[in-house]
């Protein structure tokens, strides 16, 4: 096949299916998951059974794969779309947001969740938020754009956005609340604000930060108020219940903040992992670094994990530990990474072909909000940064993670997909929104010579 014949080619499942690219990077994943989501769940088999753990897995996968297919032939310039992904869904995760902070589920010590389908689908909302934000913002920057520029209330309604956002999903984990603010930054560069300006955003950022340090310090004088009450009522000779009736979470939560606190420090103050003792406080820095170092620079193989069994959250929050035990550093480790990696690159190929901001935020959002909590869980792994709970997007077992990384790889389908179909005549689509006001056009367009590529 000529070069020509391979262009043509490439073209025409751009035009019909989308980014072949993206494509790929999405079913390596699928199979990456499948295979060390089994690997990992060594804990689950003992209650679930041999099987069950990887049925869940494919089960959401599926699911996930359902929703690429679809949202991939949706045109994204069509209103009902906009309408169900910009206002609808922020209303819908403002509200279980609001909902998980006051009745959720706690998981590892803070409310974190809320059911759907009992023993099968419980729904975290900060997962949610991180794809309701680059819609969100997408939204804003495009109408507000005046002259390739992101105007002033532009920034000021973006501000307000991720800071509700943030304080809704500060108790979550502080690690979700950074990862807006990533997500948001690469957004603003996108969106042509100029330096400037990002730079009085991060002040704002900066001074939101400071009234969460400022909520910190009172939860921990709630916390040392309870146990000053505590102690006294045992001196007394009375008994007061440490949590109070059918809210087993809140002394957990009072404490969240000192929780945090206490991670960072360890975190800045770490003496050699060789001469510490293995602790329930450090035991799953301990077991990842363990996983990782019997791994080494080629694997022991797939299936062959030692520290799977010993490992909590080995299936989620450190399935990147395992994936290097298995298959090493370079077979495993720097492969995925480069995966992620790849999608953000391939996100800025297209967003450079992209004629309006609108799909070129969208689509630098999705690769940026999936880049980002990739690159966030392999340093948590390694130890770059504190520990935190977060999934390796579309491998970690978790429902609500998948499903909503597989959203964002079928809205970034849809939008080159669509991009592809420019000037086509054949098959050619709407190119003038039919929403007014969101038509600006993309700051950072190159536009092509003679084929799209």
């Amino acid at each position: 096949m000529s070069p020509t014949e391979k262009v043509n080619r490439y073209n025409e499942l751009s035009q019909k299916y989308g980014d072949p690219w993206i494509w790929g990077i999405y079913i390596m994943l699928l199979l990456i998951s499948i295979v060390e989501s089994y690997s990992a769940s060594s804990r689950e088999i003992a209650t679930q059974g041999i099987y069950m753990p990887v049925i869940k897995q494919c089960a959401f996968l599926g699911l996930g794969l359902a929703c690429v297919i679809l949202l991939q032939r949706v045109d994204y310039n069509k209103p009902r779309f906009l309408y169900a992904m910009v206002p609808g869904l922020a209303v819908f995760t403002v509200f279980s947001l609001v909902y998980v902070m006051l009745f959720g589920e706690t998981i590892n010590g803070a409310r974190r969740a809320m059911t759907l389908i009992p023993h099968f689908l419980t729904l975290q909302p900060a997962e949610l938020a991180k794809l309701s934000i680059v819609t969100l913002l997408s939204y804003i920057f495009a109408k507000t754009q005046k002259n390739h520029d992101i105007s002033n209330t532009g920034l000021i309604v973006a501000a307000v956005a991720v800071g509700v956002y943030g304080a809704l999903m500060i108790k979550s984990g502080l690690t979700n609340t950074l990862l807006l603010i990533a997500i948001s930054g690469s957004m603003l560069l996108i969106g042509g604000a100029k330096l400037k300006k990002i730079g009085i955003l991060m002040i704002v950022f900066g001074i939101m930060f400071g009234f969460f340090v400022i909520i910190k310090h009172n939860n921990e004088k709630k916390d040392e108020v309870l146990n000053e009450m505590q102690v006294a009522s045992t001196d007394n000779g009375l008994l007061i219940d440490e949590q109070p009736a059918g809210d087993g979470a809140s002394q957990e939560e009072f404490g969240r903040s000192s929780t945090w606190s206490s991670r960072v420090r360890e975190w800045m103050n770490r003496d050699s992992l060789v001469y510490r003792p293995i602790t329930t406080k450090n035991q799953q820095e301990m077991f990842s670094r363990m996983a990782q170092a019997h791994g080494g620079l080629l694997g022991v193989g797939i299936g062959k994990s030692r520290e799977c069994s010993r490992l909590p959250l080995a299936f989620s929050d450190y399935i990147y530990s395992i994936i290097v035990e298995e298959l090493g550093f370079f077979i495993g480790g720097l492969f995925v990474m480069l995966l992620y990696l790849s999608l953000l690159g391939r996100a800025a190929m297209i967003v450079r072909r992209s004629k309006r901001v609108l799909p070129s935020l969208l689509v630098i959002g999705m690769a940026s909000f999936i880049t980002f909590q990739a690159l966030f869980h392999m340093a948590i792994n390694v130890g770059v940064f504190p520990v935190s709970g977060q999934p390796l997007p579309l491998i970690s077992k978790g429902g609500t993670s998948i499903l909503v990384i597989s959203i964002a790889f079928g809205v970034m389908l849809s939008v080159s997909r669509t991009i592809a179909n420019y000037g086509n005549k054949k098959n050619k689509v709407e190119e003038t929104l039919v929403i007014e006001g969101l038509d600006a056009e993309n700051p950072t367009e190159i536009p092509a010579k003679n084929v799209w590529k």
